[in-house]
Parts: C-alpha cells; sequence; structure tokens
C-alpha cells in the first residue's frame, strides 16, 4: 500500500508539462529520447532529439530577445509560431539578433548548418515515413547534443545536456 501512495505522490507532485519552463521541457525531452535510443526506438530517438533542439532554440530565443528588445513574451511566441521550425527559428530569429554581424558569425553559421542537420533527418522520419537505423540515431542525438549545448551555451556558460540528464 505505502508504494502505491508513493507513486501516487509522485505523479501528483509531478509538474504538468505545459507549466515547465523551457529548459525543464528540454530537460524532459532528453531524458526521454535517452530512454527511446536505449530501447532500440532510433526512429523515435530522432523525433525527441529533434524536439528538444527545437526547445533549447525557444529557449535562447526567449532570452536573447527579453534582452535585446522590448517585445513581451506574447510576441515573441507570436515570432516562434511564425519561423515554424528549428532551421527557421534560428536563422531569423536567433542569429540575426544575438551576433552583431550574422553573415561574419562562425559560430552562428554553425548553429545554421546545425540545425538544417537536424531538421533534415528529423523530417525524413516525420514526413517521409523514413525508418531509421541505431548508427543514425547516433548521429542525430551527437548533432542534437552539440547544438543544444552550443545554443543554450550561449547565455548559460558551461550547458551541458547530458551531464543535466545524468544528474537527475
Amino acid at each position: 500500500m505505502a508504494k502505491t501512495i508513493d507513486e501516487a505522490h509522485r505523479k501528483t507532485s509531478k509538474k504538468p508539462y505545459n507549466e515547465r519552463s523551457d529548459l525543464e521541457k528540454l530537460q524532459s525531452q532528453w531524458n526521454k529520447l535517452s530512454g527511446l535510443h536505449l530501447r532500440d526506438e532510433p526512429s523515435a530517438a530522432i523525433v525527441r532529439c529533434a524536439t528538444a533542439a527545437e526547445i533549447a532554440a525557444n529557449y535562447s530565443i526567449r532570452t536573447e530577445w527579453a534582452r535585446q528588445t522590448e517585445f513581451d513574451a506574447a510576441i515573441v511566441d507570436q515570432f516562434l509560431r511564425w519561423a515554424n521550425g528549428l532551421q527557421l527559428k534560428v536563422s531569423r530569429l536567433f542569429v540575426p539578433i544575438y551576433f552583431a554581424r550574422p553573415e561574419k558569425s562562425k559560430t552562428g553559421k554553425a548553429l545554421i548548418k546545425s540545425a538544417d542537420r537536424i531538421n533534415s533527418v528529423r523530417n525524413a522520419v516525420v514526413h517521409q515515413g523514413a525508418f531509421s537505423n541505431a548508427e543514425e540515431a547516433e548521429a542525430a542525438i551527437s548533432e542534437a547534443k552539440t547544438f543544444i549545448n552550443l545554443i543554450v551555451g550561449l547565455s548559460i556558460p558551461g550547458f551541458d545536456i547530458a551531464a543535466k540528464a545524468t544528474s537527475k
């Protein structure tokens, strides 16, 4: 009986997903993708790692736009919906406002290329019905980890999504 009460308490004390911050959502997605990858569900892991990358971009966009503009959160959310997808969010909303000279920034270019690669593999699974294997999932997860650590690390120095996942 005590185990059932403990389980019920954990379920009720867990914050609903929609009430979590971007960083909490990012961590949830990363934890979920790790489980999918361990259970040999590579296509699902690819979708989760792309989702985690997009949430990381959302966090970084919200953080930087709050710092550099006077737009309120509702307007920034409208921009995030307008720039649907990881690639557009990074190339249209993050890189142009974060980097003083986006066309010259190696980091900005790297973020855009990484977003393109993540988006491409995700779209193959989601829009073309591609089945992925473990090696493809490993590559996508590695790309997403690098992207997440880079984009979030610009506002949280030393950020490491994998370290956060293992420290839980």
